[in-house]
């Protein structure tokens, strides 16, 4: 059994929040081990004044976690799965996903105003292409513009009323203690959230199979056939690429339930579809909603965005 354990972290108030979760249960686990997190900058945190999209897509927020990994610097990262791409480098597991906090995104807005009653040209700040789209869909009367940055930092340019609200996701809002800020939570089933989102990610050597079974703590069954289904549809639609591509699914009773969605920028197009299956066929289920989506369009909607 291992005796030390190195993670690797981004530094963001988040990023420690949710490596700090897995360092406790870790240590819970196993009362013995030796535990140290290791904060390591990626390109994403320090170049904030371009879209994700144009800087080099999610992989901006694991590249230098992940080569920290393959040098044998760290034994394990923790990411946000919503960041972490569908397909890991040579080398490189997904060991443990985490139990799903909130799927939902959040409304944060000044006076408490819902998505529904934003004043008309309100300005809505949000880095994701996904929510920008669904934004300008459901209210195309706002103005939508990309912001970067921590929740933190967002969460300061509302307050200095730069923008008239922000959407974050509502898994981070309660992991940092801030869930109250929220105005509102947005219905999954309407505004499709991140594939992958609110479920951590923890990623090790491929090799490494002493650290695979001190992570398998970390590991939750039933977030783990929901996203995968999440996952399998967006590889299958577009290779992880940074696009407005949203899914939720989730367990009922063992039928496993997905939805889908992709988007143009603009949102002026978006096409949707649902299918359901067996829990243990969770990729399958995701394979089979991104047949129905290009059925209905949405290869022709990727291709336009790219």
């Amino acid at each position: 059994m291992l005796n030390r354990l190195v993670i690797g972290s981004r530094g963001s108030p988040l990023a420690l929040c949710q490596t700090d979760w897995a360092r406790t249960a870790l240590l819970q686990a196993y009362p013995g081990l030796e535990v140290r997190i290791d904060v390591i900058r990626t390109k994403g945190d320090h170049e904030l004044n371009l879209p994700v999209a144009r800087i080099g897509g999610k992989r901006v927020f694991t590249r230098e976690i992940e080569e920290a990994l393959l040098d044998g610097r760290i034994d394990l990262a923790v990411h946000s799965l919503k960041d972490l791409p569908t397909r890991q480098p040579r080398g490189l597991r997904l060991a443990a996903i985490s139990r799903r906090w909130d799927v939902r995104d959040a409304l944060v807005s000044h006076n408490g105003h819902t998505l529904k009653n934003l004043p008309e040209g309100s300005v809505v700040g949000t880095g994701s292409l996904r929510r920008q789209a669904q934004l300008r869909h459901i209210r195309p009367d706002l103005r939508v513009e990309g912001i970067r940055g921590n929740v933190d930092t967002r969460l300061r340019k509302l307050d200095a009323g730069e923008i008239e609200a922000v959407v974050l996701a509502a898994a981070g809002l309660h992991r940092l203690g801030l869930a109250g800020r929220a105005s509102e939570f947005l219905s999954a089933r309407r505004f499709l959230p991140a594939p992958g989102q609110g479920a951590l990610g923890i990623e090790i050597r491929q090799d490494d199979d002493d650290v695979a079974q001190v992570a398998r703590c970390l590991h939750d069954c039933s977030t783990h056939s929901a996203v995968s289904a999440e996952r399998a549809m967006l590889d299958e639609l577009a290779g992880g690429c940074q696009m407005p591509v949203g899914a939720w699914a989730r367990l009922d009773e063992g039928c496993l339930i997905a939805d889908g969605m992709v988007a143009d920028p603009d949102g002026g197009k978006i096409v949707r579809a649902r299918t359901t299956g067996d829990s243990e066929d969770s990729l399958d289920v995701g394979r089979r909603l991104s047949d129905l989506l290009i059925e209905r369009g949405a290869k022709e909607i990727l291709c336009d965005a790219l």
